[in-house]
């Protein structure tokens, strides 16, 4: 699954990548952990904002 960034951030389990406003997370060769998703993208972090979002991908006729 891959996940837009939705606020700017320094990913410091990523030599502290910064990742830009509708960048993809991870980036190509990172990996993260479920618990590492979660947290980004919910307000269950010590910013209490979330940071990337599910990609929804439209489907072509």
């Amino acid at each position: 699954m891959a996940y837009k960034v939705v606020r700017r951030f320094k990913e410091l389990k990523h030599d502290g990548h910064i990742y830009e406003v509708g960048d993809t997370y991870p980036n190509k060769g990172e990996k993260a952990t479920k618990a590492r998703l979660e947290e980004l993208s919910t307000t269950k972090n010590k910013y209490n904002t979330v940071f990337i979002e599910l990609e929804a991908h439209e489907e072509k006729e």
